[in-house]
C-alpha cells in the first residue's frame, strides 16, 4: 500500500473529505518526491499533485498514483484546487495546522472554496508507523553514520578541536553515502560535556568526557546516535555516572513496546537515575520519534501522554549532566514491536577510554 493510499484510508477515520498537503516533509512522505514547491490533494476517490514547470517532468515520472498537473500564471494552485473541489463536491479539506503560518492559513481560507479544518494528527499518526521499507531506509542512514563514526575514532585526542572533529564526522557521513546530515552534530568535551545541546567550538578537545551526537540523512530518512567517550582516565565518579546512564537506558529499552504510554518508558529509565541520586540532572525526555524528521511523533517523555504504536522508531537517550563538571548521554534507535523493540543501533556502548 502506498502512502497516498494510506492517507486516503485515514480520511474517514478523521471525518475529513480531503487532505491538502503543502509541507516539503509531508509531500515527500506521501509521494516519495522531493521538491521545494508543490501541493498534494488527496480525496476518497483520487489524488492530485500540483507543481510548477521546474519540476513537472520529474514529478510526472516519480508520482504514478496521482494526477500531476502543471501550475501556471493562468492555472494557479487555487484555481486548480477549486476546480477539483467543485467537480467532486468536496465541502471541507484538512490542512497541516502544524506546518503553516497563520497568515498562510488566512490566505488559503480566502482563496479556497472549502472549509479548512486542522488535521495535522492524521499525518502525524500515519508517519509514526514505519513501513518495512521506511525501516530499511532508516537502518541505511544509521549504518552510514556508524561507519563515519568508526572512521573518526582514530582522530580523537587533545590535538584536534571540537569543530574540526565535527567537520570530519560530517565529511565522512557524506563520504559513506549520506545525502545530508540529519542535524548539526554536537561535539562537546571536558566540562562542556554537561551541555546537552552544546555547539562545537574552535578549542582543542579537553580531557574527560567527550559527547558526540550525530546523524545522517539518506533518501530523506534520518538517523540519530549519541556516544560519550572518555579522553584520559575517568574518575570513579565519572564511571559511576556513565554506568548509571547506561543502566537507565537499558531499563527504558526493556520497557519499550507497543501499547504503552511514552511516559512509562521514560519513567523506567528515570527511576534508575533517581535512585542513583542524579534525578535533578536528567532534565529532558527519554526519547523522541524519528523518521523523515529527526524529531517527530511519538515521544517518550513525562510531558507527552501518547501511546507508542507498533512500527514507531524512537530514540533511547537518557543523560546526566553535572553543571560545570561533565555530562553523559547514550543514544540508540529502537523499532517498536508488539512484544518489545529491536535496537537498530550497532555501535558498542561500553565506556571507551582514549589514552
Amino acid at each position: 500500500m502506498t502512502n497516498i493510499e494510506r492517507i486516503r484510508q485515514a480520511l474517514g477515520d478523521h471525518n475529513c473529505g480531503a487532505m491538502l498537503i503543502t509541507s516539503p516533509t509531508n509531500r515527500l512522505f506521501a509521494t516519495g518526491f522531493s521538491s521545494s514547491a508543490g501541493m498534494l490533494l488527496v480525496t476518497a476517490k483520487g489524488a492530485w499533485f500540483f507543481i510548477d514547470g521546474r519540476y513537472i517532468e520529474s514529478a510526472a515520472a516519480a508520482i504514478p498514483d496521482a494526477h500531476v498537473s502543471l501550475v501556471t500564471k493562468g492555472a494557479t494552485y487555487e484555481a486548480q484546487l477549486n476546480a477539483v473541489f467543485a467537480e467532486h463536491d468536496i465541502k471541507s479539506a484538512g490542512f497541516e495546522d502544524g506546518a503553516i503560518t497563520y497568515s498562510e492559513y488566512l490566505d488559503w481560507k480566502n482563496k479556497l472554496k472549502v472549509e479548512l479544518t486542522p488535521k495535522q494528527k492524521l499525518l502525524d499518526d500515519l508517519r509514526a508507523v514505519k513501513s518495512p521499507d521506511d525501516l530499511e531506509k532508516i537502518k541505511k542512514a544509521q549504518r552510514v553514520s556508524e561507519r563515519a563514526f568508526a572512521e573518526i575514532l582514530p582522530m580523537i585526542g587533545t590535538d584536534i578541536t571540537e569543530k574540526q572533529l565535527a567537520t570530519e564526522l560530517v565529511y565522512r557521513m557524506f563520504k559513506n553515502g549520506a545525502d545530508d546530515k540529519a542535524f548539526d552534530p554536537i561535539v562537546v568535551s571536558g566540562s562542556r560535556s554537561s551541555l546537552p545541546h552544546g555547539v562545537p567550538e574552535d578549542r582543542k578537545i579537553s580531557e574527560g568526557f567527550l559527547t558526540i551526537d550525530f546523524g545522517a540523512r539518506v533518501d530523506g530518512w534520518c538517523s540519530d546516535t549519541t556516544r560519550t567517550l572518555c579522553v584520559g582516565k575517568p574518575s570513579d565518579e565519572m564511571v559511576r555516572v556513565y554506568e548509571t546512564v547506561l543502566a537507565a537506558q537499558e531499563a527504558g529499552i526493556a520497557a519499550a513496546r507497543a501499547g504503552v504510554h511514552g511516559r512509562e518508558i521514560d519513567l523506567a529509565a528515570r527511576t534508575v537515575i533517581d535512585n542513583a541520586g542524579f534525578g535533578k540532572y536528567f532534565d529532558h525526555g527519554f526519547g523522541h520519534g524519528l523518521g523523515l524528521e529527526v524529531h517527530e511523533f511519538p515521544r517518550a517523555s513525562q510531558a507527552h501522554d501518547h501511546i507508542i504504536p507498533a512500527g514507531a522508531v524512537i530514540s533511547a537517550e537518557p543523560g546526566v549532566y553535572l553543571p560545570g563538571k561533565f555530562g553523559v548521554r547514550i543514544e540508540d534507535l529502537l523499532y517498536i514491536t508488539e512484544g518489545g523493540c529491536e535496537n537498530i543501533t550497532k555501535l558498542p556502548k561500553e565506556l571507551l577510554v582514549i589514552d
